[in-house]
């Protein structure tokens, strides 16, 4: 076992507290490794000078597979060394093999705490709070001072859509680099976008839904169903989505079922909701 406080051996027993719990605060280096692999040892004195450069700032959680093989099962390690990066008690990147310093030190930068991260959470505060016009100047800010931070921008599509802005929250979305398109926050900040561009809203939902309790218009059970799942009234959305997709298959190229599916993707696949309404959702297909 290392000396260094920054380097920690990691097994099933200590793993929620190293790796799950210790990244909430920083971010946690996870190197899958094994005795017999020569690229391990390659690899291991490069992870070893960086985490020790950054005094603390990042920990290097160190996982032998053969003694540890749970462990690198649950995460899917097929080839070592297998190199992860932890943050908010999940994996957020991750490479294989031997790379260069320079390469996992520009991976590393994306992760550690900056300056600009401080903004965001005051700004988030905000947004919580319910001043969403404040927590956008504090997030405009924070990009002017730090534009590498692109991760802000999802921040100010969360606010624009709290303030109704949809388009300009897309327009922000769009921005994004690849890899941040695949986060399950930006994928359901776009789910929601799609719903708040056909949603009704005020005088016209109160008509609109009084359309739905008396019968099956199309754009009634659409518009009424999009502006309940932006209330986060998900159950009768996802019964008005689903009425749309019985009765009106055509409309709008079949707006009901793509509806539904948006839907699910914006619950997430574990939500107990999404798995009952994907149930009825599959009955009817066939």
């Amino acid at each position: 076992m290392s000396d260094s406080p920054y380097i920690i051996d990691v097994t099933q027993g200590n793993f929620e507290q190293v790796v799950l719990e210790g990244s909430q605060e920083r971010p946690v280096l996870v190197d899958f490794w094994a005795d017999w692999c020569q690229p391990c040892h390659m690899l291991a004195p490069v992870l070893e000078k960086l985490v020790q450069e950054y005094e603390g700032r990042v920990i290097l959680a160190k996982i032998n597979s053969d003694e540890q093989q749970a462990l690198a099962a649950s995460f899917g390690v097929r080839s070592l060394p297998t190199v992860m990066i932890f943050r908010d008690r999940k994996p957020v990147d991750q490479f294989m093999g031997v790379q260069p310093e320079s390469a996992i030190r520009a991976l590393l930068s994306r992760h550690l705490p900056r300056d600009s991260d401080t903004q965001r959470d005051a700004a988030r505060e905000q947004l919580e709070a319910g001043d969403a016009e404040s927590a956008l100047t504090t997030l405009q800010a924070a990009i002017d001072s730090d534009p590498d931070n692109q991760a802000i921008k999802i921040d100010i599509a969360r606010a624009l859509m709290a303030l109704g802005r949809a388009d300009e929250a897309d327009d922000t979305l769009k921005t994004l680099p690849m890899d941040l398109h695949q986060d399950e926050e930006v994928q359901r900040l776009e789910a929601q976008i799609q719903f708040a561009r056909v949603a009704a809203r005020g005088e016209e939902l109160a008509r609109l839904e009084a359309e739905t309790e008396s019968g099956d218009n199309p754009e009634a059970l659409h518009r009424v169903a999009a502006a309940r799942i932006l209330s986060e009234d998900y159950e009768s959305a996802l019964a008005l989505l689903l009425r749309l997709m019985q009765k009106h298959r055509k409309y709008g190229d079949d707006a009901g079922h793509k509806g539904l599916l948006t839907a699910f993707e914006l619950l997430g696949a574990q939500h107990p909701l999404v798995k009952e309404y994907r149930r009825k959702m599959v009955s009817l297909l066939y």
